[in-house]
């Protein structure tokens, strides 16, 4: 029988070198000494700001969606609006913000569903999820880099959308999810 080992204490960084700064984000190596053994590992950080989900309602129920190319997977993904949090911005303003520029949809106020790592493993920045109710369509204003086309749908088929993978950004999933919670 193998001996119980120690609990977990927190890691320390003891060193941290950007290796690239790429606008949107930096990849860092990472220096941290272990809380438990006291030994050191290298590790590669993504160091990125905030991102805000929106999930924007229309008065009869509508969800509105986006599709966009997404390089990653070099494919058109259908997903909700969102998008960075500008430096100093507040998150709610940003979904209000992201919501207008990248739909043309505006709404009055953004209401916290909660937030996620997008990935612990390699990020430490959150993506924050807002419900804006009640949204009502006017000119989008996309980034120039951004090419959009906006969609709504029931709110009701939103769950059937994911089941079938006509949607598969995980963090559009999991604002699904906190919508639901």
């Amino acid at each position: 029988m193998d001996a119980p080992r120690p609990p977990l204490e927190p890691f320390v960084t003891v060193a941290r070198e950007e290796l690239l700064d790429a606008r949107v984000f930096a990849v860092e190596r990472v220096r941290r000494r272990s809380g438990r053994t006291g030994r050191e590992h290298e590790y590669f950080h993504i160091a990125a700001g905030s991102w805000v989900n929106v999930v924007a309602l229309t008065k009869d129920g509508q969800l509105v969606l986006v599709r966009q190319e997404r390089h990653g997977v070099e494919a058109t993904t259908l997903e909700i609006p969102g998008g960075m949090v500008d430096e100093g911005e507040d998150p709610a303003q940003a979904a209000l913000r992201e919501l207008a520029e990248e739909t043309g949809y505006v709404g009055r106020v953004a209401e916290p569903l909660g937030w996620v790592h997008p990935n612990p493993a390699l990020q430490s920045n959150r993506c924050f999820t807002f419900l804006v109710r009640d949204v009502v369509a006017g000119p989008a204003h996309p980034d120039e880099l951004e090419e959009i086309e906006v969609s709504t749908v029931p709110l009701a088929q939103a769950r059937e959308l994911v089941r079938r993978g006509a949607i598969t950004h995980a963090l559009v999933v999991a604002a699904l999810y906190l919508l639901e919670a």
